[in-house]
C-alpha cells in the first residue's frame, strides 16, 4: 500500500515538473523568441503591415478599404466617392452576408457558380456602373476595357489591390473630379504599380489605399 502511494506521488510529481517545464518552454520562452525574431526581422509584417499617413496608422496593406460618400437618410447602399480610386467590389457584389463591406467579422466570397443568374446579373450591373462612373467628357470607357477585378470580388472579399488596367480606366475620372491633369494622376498609378512577386508569382497590382494616400498628398501640394 505504501509503495503504491509512493509511486503515485512520484508520478504526480514528475507530471507536475513536466507540466511546469513545458509551460515555461512553450508558453513563455518560445513565444518570446518568435516575437523577438519577428519584431527584429519582419517588424512591418508582425505589426499587421500597417500603412501610415500623417503620423498615424490608416490601414493595412493587406486589407482593402471602401471609399464611399457619407450615407444619406434612408439610403440603403453606400455610393462611391468618385474623387478617389475605387477597389474591387466588396462583400460579394452586395449579396454576401459573410463579409459586409470590409467589416472583419469573417471573410468570404459569393460562392456563386459561373453560370449563376445572380452572378451574371451582378457582373452586368457592376460593369455598367464602371463604364458610367469612369467615363468623362473627354474619355469614354468601353465595356470591353473593363477588367474582371472591376466587377467581381476576390475570394476573401478583402483584396486591397486592383489590376493596373482597372486603375488606368479610373485615371481620367479621378483627374477630372480633383482638378488635376491626366498625366499627374497617371504618374501616380505608374509609381504605385507593383510587378509580379519574384518576377513570376501573381499578377501586377496596385494597392488602392497607398495610391489614394499619394493622391491626397498630391492634392495637398496642389
Amino acid at each position: 500500500m505504501n509503495n503504491s502511494v509512493t509511486n503515485a506521488l512520484r508520478l504526480l510529481g514528475a507530471g507536475l515538473r513536466a507540466l511546469l517545464a513545458l509551460t515555461l518552454v512553450t508558453g513563455v520562452l518560445y513565444p518570446l523568441v518568435v516575437t523577438g525574431v519577428a519584431q527584429g526581422l519582419f517588424a512591418s509584417q508582425a505589426n499587421g503591415s500597417e500603412i501610415r499617413a500623417d503620423g498615424k496608422a490608416v490601414g493595412s496593406s493587406l486589407i482593402g478599404q471602401a471609399y464611399d460618400l457619407p450615407p444619406m437618410k434612408g439610403q440603403k447602399s453606400p455610393v462611391p466617392d468618385l474623387k478617389w480610386f475605387q477597389g474591387r467590389p466588396q462583400n460579394g457584389l452586395g449579396a454576401n452576408s459573410v463579409n459586409t463591406r470590409y467589416r472583419l467579422i469573417l471573410s468570404g466570397a459569393t460562392n456563386r457558380s459561373a453560370d449563376s443568374k445572380d452572378l451574371v446579373t451582378w457582373v452586368t450591373a457592376a460593369k455598367a456602373a464602371v463604364v458610367r462612373d469612369n467615363s468623362t467628357a473627354e474619355y469614354r470607357v468601353s465595356p470591353s476595357d473593363v477588367p474582371a477585378d472591376a466587377v467581381t470580388s476576390s475570394g476573401s472579399g478583402l483584396d486591397p489591390d486592383i489590376s493596373p488596367q482597372y486603375a488606368d480606366i479610373q485615371v481620367h475620372r479621378v483627374a477630372e473630379k480633383n482638378g488635376l491633369s491626366v498625366d499627374q494622376v497617371q504618374k501616380l498609378v505608374d509609381e504605385h504599380t507593383v510587378g509580379r512577386t519574384l518576377g513570376f508569382i501573381g499578377e501586377p497590382r496596385v494597392n488602392v489605399l497607398e495610391l489614394n494616400i499619394a493622391l491626397k498628398d498630391l492634392l495637398a501640394k496642389s
